[in-house]
């Protein structure tokens, strides 16, 4: 049984180095850890544009990240000690050891966990510790830098995907593609803010909040069971081990056995910009 985080993360410095250590001790192939190595990339990236002074409100995405990472731990401590984590996360945590899902499945199952769900809920629940609002500048274009991000993560798991199902047969591999090809974190990420300026308006109206963001955790647990379907394709490669993430002044900040995540990454469709 894995040790409660009793204390939630407080920086982002804080939750990279939880991230790092959640990869060191999880199996590779864990479809939990499969995710984690794609939003470590993301929160060093997210640390590096902070840093730069490359958003408008370095404190309001610093503390969004922390909101929204502490969700993401709280989810994993539950699964580790047998509690419930909700049904968002659920058909992530379900399929998490079941070996005919591929990484990249499982990597698009947990962003779209953590996407749909959880960042609405992190984003009201920053502005009204910050007494500002959604509407209010510069809230919506740090969302839109930080959704950047998790576009071209998207873009380098799909390359690295491609990479790895090459050998296997076109017809074959059809189904898994197609599976594949129906999550899009651009479209999540603007369902998303559609979400968190529902949830923000219904606030102080309980029965409507809850109404909304029930329905938001039903879409988001529909998407993430079909997202860990198993395909009847070849059991994808073994993941290589864990390690630590690099995090330099400048160029690419790298997960070994993930491939880099560069600052100038083609957006999806643009040609392949790393590996899984």
């Amino acid at each position: 049984m894995a040790q409660s985080h009793a204390r939630p993360a407080q920086s982002v410095d804080e939750v990279v180095e939880r991230m790092r250590a959640i990869g060191a001790r999880l199996d590779p192939g864990d479809g939990i850890a499969c995710f984690n190595r794609m939003h470590l990339r993301i929160a060093a990236l997210v640390e590096r544009r902070i840093a730069a002074g490359e958003v408008r409100d370095p404190a309001f995405v610093e503390r969004l990240g922390v909101l929204l990472a502490n969700q993401y731990f709280d989810v994993l401590d539950a699964a580790e000690e047998g509690r419930e984590v909700g049904d968002a996360w659920q058909p992530l945590v379900d399929a998490r050891d079941d070996r005919r899902v591929w990484p990249v499945q499982f990597a698009f199952a947990g962003t779209n966990a953590h996407l749909c769900h959880d960042l609405p809920l992190a984003v009201v629940e920053t502005c009204i510790e910050r007494r500002t609002t959604p509407d209010t500048p510069p809230v919506q274009e740090d969302y839109v830098l930080v959704g950047e991000l998790l576009v071209r993560a998207e873009a380098e798991e799909r390359a690295g995907f491609e990479q790895r199902i090459a050998g296997v047969a076109a017809g074959a591999a059809e189904p898994l593609r197609h599976l594949v090809g129906a999550f899009s974190t651009a479209r999540a990420r603007e369902a998303a803010w559609a979400a968190t300026l529902s949830l923000w308006h219904q606030r102080n109206i309980r029965p409507l909040f809850d109404a909304t963001l029930a329905a938001v955790t039903a879409g988001t647990a529909l998407a993430g069971r079909m997202l860990v379907t198993p395909v009847p394709v070849a059991a994808p490669e073994p993941v290589p081990g864990p390690g630590p993430v690099s995090v330099p002044g400048s160029g690419p900040v790298s997960v070994p056995g993930s491939g880099p995540v560069s600052d100038s990454a083609p957006a999806p469709g643009s040609g392949p910009s790393g590996a899984e």
